[in-house]
């Protein structure tokens, strides 16, 4: 299941004991429409082992401001409740992966 994060619940995701795979996108954008399958995929296969979550930019400009997003999507690997990794625009599902392994 992927969580809905915002600028409220924002300090609660960064404390988790899991690692964290924060997809940070836009309602108007394409792109973020294109990976949200693939962050859905990911949520369902990693459940128990690591937090997903989805931001919208629009909704929650803290965050994209704390971690200087400047182009959506922006996917971030948080751990320690600091992010670790990053990946910029439409990847694949196995670059993801990869990434969010590397935290497991």
């Amino acid at each position: 299941m992927v969580v809905e994060v915002n600028d409220q619940n924002f300090a609660e995701v960064k404390q988790s004991n899991l690692p964290v795979l924060l997809d940070i996108g836009a309602t108007w954008c394409g792109p973020c429409k294109a990976l949200a399958p693939i962050v859905e995929e990911i949520a369902a296969e990693y459940e128990g082992k690591a937090l997903v979550c989805k931001v919208d930019v629009d909704e929650a400009p803290g965050i994209a401001a704390e971690f200087r997003v400047r182009n959506v999507p922006t996917v971030l690997f948080i751990k320690g409740g600091a992010a670790v990794d990053k990946s910029v625009g439409l990847v694949a599902k196995a670059t993801l992966v990869e990434k969010l392994n590397a935290l497991l």
